[in-house]
């Protein structure tokens, strides 16, 4: 799971139709370097499909690969990543 702050959305004028009704989201990860030093996320962006309904600015935690698919098992859908939670508030010590 990765760290991602939330950017933008996405608009799409044609959908898969698994995917329909769901959020998309612009994402961008933070290195561990930028949480340490608290900047600004620098990773590469990625579209997060969201059903918690986290906005501009929030901070979220991203599973990837086959394990963004899962909360919708049995059910198959074309994703990447997945929005899995919301962070209020991320400590390294």
């Amino acid at each position: 799971m990765r760290i991602c702050e939330v950017i933008g959305s996405v608009t799409l004028s044609r959908v898969h139709p698994t995917i329909a009704g769901l959020r998309l989201l612009v994402a961008a990860p933070f290195s561990l370097s930028d949480l340490k030093h608290d900047d600004a996320a620098s990773g590469e962006e990625l579209v997060v499909p969201d059903e918690l309904g986290a906005g501009i600015g929030s901070k979220i935690g991203v599973s990837e690969g086959r394990e963004a698919a899962m909360p919708f098992h049995p059910a198959r859908k074309p994703l990447d990543a997945y929005c899995a939670c919301i962070l209020d508030r991320v400590h390294l010590d």
